[in-house]
């Protein structure tokens, strides 16, 4: 098992042979999403009738496939931490779309699923509130716009206040950031993003820095910054301080074994 405290790698390994989740840990599994059709059948096969009819609504077949191979993978990846057949979990959502377990295994595990592109992470603890999200950086997005429009005053003048060649990858670090604290509180965006400021700067430790109205609540959460492939920014943002992180790569052996 490799534990990151930075967040910072080039390489997330293969899985455990014997997976065990600590209280005081938080696994990050990233996953990656085009898979040959064996595969992609495989896991539809451990999907509800609704989730495979959440996936046919996609027009494309290729994020039909994504969606069937992130949704199936979420459920064998905790069905494996709780002893549960992937089938047999059941799923609801709250008022703001943030999914989570429900009945006998509903307190004991805590879970939230992220995807861009042809890449998805799964981060994974135990009776903590928890976000995870993952960005592909595009350097065709007008960033400074967006910025301007979603981002807090603060961390506009943050981003202005870099060099402009690294403003791009900023921007899609702090976006990372946000998103896996908003996700965390499971409030999605009706949190408000100008009501929270993150360390925008890449290059540094990622963290809340402040949140409206209630400014105790950045000292609740610990944000980690994570790079789970070349081109990609992630963060996980997790309530509480007392855990380290655990990040895993879902091979091709762990897919054959399906």
């Amino acid at each position: 098992m490799l534990l990151y405290n930075s967040g910072m790698s080039a390489e997330w390994p293969a899985p455990p042979a014997v997976w065990a989740l600590p209280a005081d840990e938080v696994h990050v599994w990233r996953l990656d999403l085009d898979q040959p059709a064996a595969a992609v059948a495989a896991l539809e096969s451990v999907l509800t009738p609704g989730e495979r009819e959440r996936a046919a609504g996609f027009y494309r077949q290729r994020d039909q496939a994504r969606f069937a191979v992130g949704r199936g993978l979420l459920r064998v990846i905790l069905g494996r931490y709780l002893g549960v057949a992937p089938a047999g979990l059941r799923f609801a959502v709250n008022e703001h779309g943030k999914p989570f377990l429900v009945g006998d295994v509903a307190e004991s595990v805590s879970f939230n699923l992220s995807h861009s592109a042809g890449l998805a992470l799964i981060a994974v603890t135990l009776g903590r509130a928890i976000g995870v999200d993952v960005e592909r950086v595009r350097e065709n997005v007008d960033h400074e716009r967006l910025a301007r429009r979603f981002f807090s005053p603060s961390e506009v003048a943050q981003l202005d206040r870099l060099p402009e060649e690294e403003r791009v990858r900023a921007f899609f670090h702090c976006w990372s950031c946000k998103e896996a604290y908003i996700k965390g509180q499971g409030a999605g965006i009706s949190l408000g993003l100008h009501n929270f400021d993150v360390m925008v700067a890449p290059d540094e430790p990622a963290r809340l820095l402040a949140t409206r109205p209630d400014a105790s609540e950045a000292s609740r959460w610990r944000l980690l910054a994570l790079q789970p492939a070349p081109g990609y920014a992630g963060a996980v943002a997790v309530r509480g301080h007392d855990w380290r992180v655990s990040c895993w790569s879902w091979t091709q052996e762990e897919m054959a074994g399906l």
